[in-house]
């Protein structure tokens, strides 16, 4: 990564009509490119919406190879655009093998790498363990034109190993293609709790790393189609951070926004600096690390 680099995003509601979901997301990479961005970040599963709130094997058929559709247009306007693009789709890898993919095209159009989600969930409303066989990858960064990417997938976002392998491999930036939100059931109180912890622990990522962080996520209500559940009301307030969790730009909830930001390669070698977490880790102390729970 240069010295510095504007970082945008690009925040959308998303509904089954995949040419209009796509035309959002180019249009937001516009945007954001003509103010200067030179890194975009679009949202989990950009171009669809969030088919994983019932199990049904018909949505296998939304799946895509790698390249494929997604990657050849973001390839295109990546190229005409001159800009670094993370995208997010679902991966057909083979008959029975599908992923939860990041791609990443670099600035002459060229896919540089992908990244499959390595914690895939299964809670209600959120039935990706039917859909997603587990990335199988490991946390390696992507080295772009821009600089090196840690890139991860949304639930990912909750575990703390997964941000340090990236920052350990050499990352520069964290960046968290989304798509989260709230049961419109629950009371204000609790839709408060699960946001700002949302917020929290991936400002935590930045800090305990010492590196800028870039968060998409989508908004909107979608509708639950087995009529069980009144839906999903994602919650947008996607953020671009810096490495000490301080907001550079935050979006609101309920509104489609591009942001775009600055952020510092030279902030996290003065952060680094004054905080050195990473010299005085106790890697000779952390073997129970690989257990699935202490006791």
């Amino acid at each position: 990564m240069n010295s510095t680099v504007k970082v945008g995003l690009v925040q959308h509601a998303c509904t089954e009509d995949r040419g209009k979901n796509l035309t959002a997301t180019l249009a937001g990479i516009r945007e954001a490119a003509g103010r200067g961005a030179r890194l975009i970040l679009l949202q989990e599963l950009h171009t669809g919406v969030y088919f994983c709130q019932t199990e049904d094997t018909k949505h296998f058929d939304l799946a895509e190879t790698i390249p494929g559709p997604t990657t050849r247009e973001l390839e295109k306007v990546a190229k005409e655009l001159a800009v670094v693009i993370v995208g997010s789709l679902f991966e057909r890898r083979a008959p029975g093998v599908h992923h939860n993919t990041a791609v990443v095209l670099d600035a002459d159009g060229t896919l540089k790498g992908q990244y499959r989600k390595m914690h895939i969930p299964d809670d209600p409303g959120y039935h990706e363990k039917f859909y997603f066989t587990p990335g199988d990858q490991g946390f390696t960064p992507i080295a772009t034109s821009v600089g090196t990417l840690g890139v991860l997938v949304c639930w990912d976002q909750w575990y703390p190993e997964a941000a340090r392998l990236m920052a350990m491999h050499g990352a520069d930036i964290l960046l968290y293609p989304t798509a989260i939100g709230w049961d419109p059931r629950d009371d204000e109180p609790e839709k408060n709790r699960q946001r700002e912890a949302w917020v929290t622990i991936q400002r935590a990522h930045a800090i305990a790393n010492g590196l800028p962080l870039v968060t998409c996520n989508r908004m909107g209500l979608e509708p639950d189609p087995s009529g069980r559940s009144p839906g999903i009301q994602f919650w947008g307030s996607s953020f671009i951070a810096g490495p000490q969790g301080e907001f550079l730009a935050q979006a609101s909830a309920d509104r489609p926004e591009v942001l775009v930001a600055e952020v510092s390669r030279r902030r996290t070698e003065d952060v680094r600096r004054i905080w050195p977490f990473f010299r005085d880790r106790r890697i000779d102390a952390y073997q129970d690390l690989l257990k699935r729970y202490g006791k």
